[in-house]
């Protein structure tokens, strides 16, 4: 793992990394870029999980050319618990997370005023579903996007309209939340969520563009049930939490 500079920075990015060796140097060169641009202290962890391609041997040269750049690795591929790991490594006040195929900045921008702006938001979330939002996936994952949240607004008293995707947060205010969270894969940053929504934390969101620069890693088939099963384990993991 590279050592991380001992000043720590405004910002953490927190990248999970999952056979994603053709486009990982693209995209962190263009938000490394942007965040200079914008005279930010920042840090870009990269946490990659499981690859079975060069994802992570593309990741370690990149370190070794940009000092803002740490890479880590786990042996499993787990979205969720890449997100965790990177959130509770993040040194940065705030810390957004992107994935290798999926980044805005300009939302960062607007997200990053919400979090230390004067109504102190913990989480924002730039949202597929909000008001004013354009999603460019295929139909099916659209449909799918919409039935979740749904369920989650219903089922759960979910006050944001989506979980998935970029987020901004107050690590400060959300890490002993993180380390409550006992979910990984497809439905930690949705735990996440609704325990900052439980404690009394604000949350927010901004409707987001989404494009992504690569087809879906897992096939709505496989998602669909292994997410039905784990909305049963949610229900189970929130017992206690304030409602």
């Amino acid at each position: 793992m590279v050592e991380a500079p001992d000043a720590p920075p405004q910002l953490s990015v927190v990248l999970p990394a999952f056979n994603e060796a053709s486009i990982l140097e693209q995209s962190i060169a263009q938000i490394s870029e942007g965040l200079r641009k914008r005279n930010m202290s920042f840090e870009v962890l990269v946490v990659e999980n499981g690859s079975n391609d060069e994802t992570l041997d593309v990741a370690r040269r990149l370190a070794r050319e940009n000092p803002e750049l740490i890479v880590d690795s786990m042996s499993q591929a787990d979205y969720g618990a890449a997100l965790r790991r990177g959130l509770l490594q993040a040194r940065g006040r705030i810390v957004v997370n992107f994935d290798v195929d999926y980044y805005d900045l300009d939302f960062l921008d607007a997200a990053a005023k919400e979090v230390l702006g004067e109504n102190r938001a913990a989480v924002v979330v730039g949202s597929k579903r909000a008001p004013g939002s354009d999603d460019r996936r295929a139909l099916p994952r659209r449909l799918v996007t919409a039935g979740f949240s749904t369920i989650l607004r219903v089922g759960y008293g979910l006050k944001v309209s989506d979980t998935h995707g970029m987020k901004v947060l107050d690590r400060l205010a959300v890490a002993d939340l993180a380390r409550a969270c006992v979910l990984t894969r497809d439905l930690f940053d949705t735990e996440l969520i609704l325990r900052i929504e439980r404690a009394g934390l604000r949350s927010a969101e901004i409707p987001v563009a989404v494009e992504e620069l690569r087809p879906a890693r897992t096939s709505i088939l496989r998602r669909v049930p292994r997410t039905v099963f784990g909305l049963f384990r949610l229900r189970s993991a929130l017992r206690g939490s304030r409602a």
